[in-house]
């Protein structure tokens, strides 16, 4: 089996960077629910916040990279490891970047749906939420890993069915909207369900790294 004891730095700066894309899973929820709800202040510190936290994680990700390359700690699970801090690490970008998007293309959402998207928000959230514990257990119980990714799917399955309702409603029932409306609202709602399906990329590499250390 392998020993960590000897990469203690690794392990504190794994630590690191998952807190950093716990946070912005956090952030990110705040962020919807501040635009939706017409909180521009609070908003716009929620994309100052995410921006600081993907940046700190980029840099947090780069430390490890060169640890784990130039002191040849971790050989064997190396090309592993970094696969998975490169899939983690998409989380926490496409959070800010789907933020961002809010501000940039300011969609008009009617006030009918926003307990529809918070829903679907804190889902997508709650599935980042749930691989951050199993990404920790990877590094000192491998073995417990199965029982926390199971809650990864069961959100990202709950997330399609949330999104797939909200389109549905959008475009069956909202009659006043335009087309290119409801094709904007399709788009944000899949731009909150792709989060849940980050974290489902996550959690089906770290069930096979488990595996992997655990035979």
């Amino acid at each position: 089996m392998f020993s960590f004891k000897q990469a203690n730095k690794s392990i504190e700066l794994i630590d690191t960077f998952l807190n950093s894309i716990d946070e912005g899973a956090l952030i990110f929820k705040e962020g919807v629910k501040n635009y939706l709800f017409g909180n521009r202040e609070s908003f716009v510190d929620n994309l100052k916040t995410l921006s600081t936290l993907e940046t700190e994680a980029d840099i947090t990700r780069r430390k490890l990279e060169n640890i784990l390359y130039t002191q040849s700690l971790m050989p064997q699970l190396r090309g592993d490891i970094l696969r998975l801090l490169e899939v983690l690490d998409n989380i926490i970008d496409m959070a800010k970047k789907n933020l961002f998007q809010f501000d940039v293309e300011v969609p008009h959402i009617p006030a009918e749906l926003n307990q529809d998207l918070m829903k679907l928000t804190e889902v997508s959230a709650a599935a980042i939420d749930s691989v951050i514990p199993a990404a920790r257990d990877y590094f000192r119980s491998p073995e417990k890993v199965k029982e926390k990714i199971h809650r990864v799917y069961l959100y990202e399955k709950e997330a399609d069915k949330l999104a797939d309702a909200i389109k549905r409603k959008v475009f069956h029932e909202m009659n006043e909207l335009k087309l290119s409306e409801k094709f904007h609202l399709r788009y944000f709602t899949l731009h909150i369900e792709t989060l849940s399906d980050a974290a489902q990329d996550a959690a089906d590499m770290l069930s096979i790294m488990a595996i992997k250390r655990t035979i």
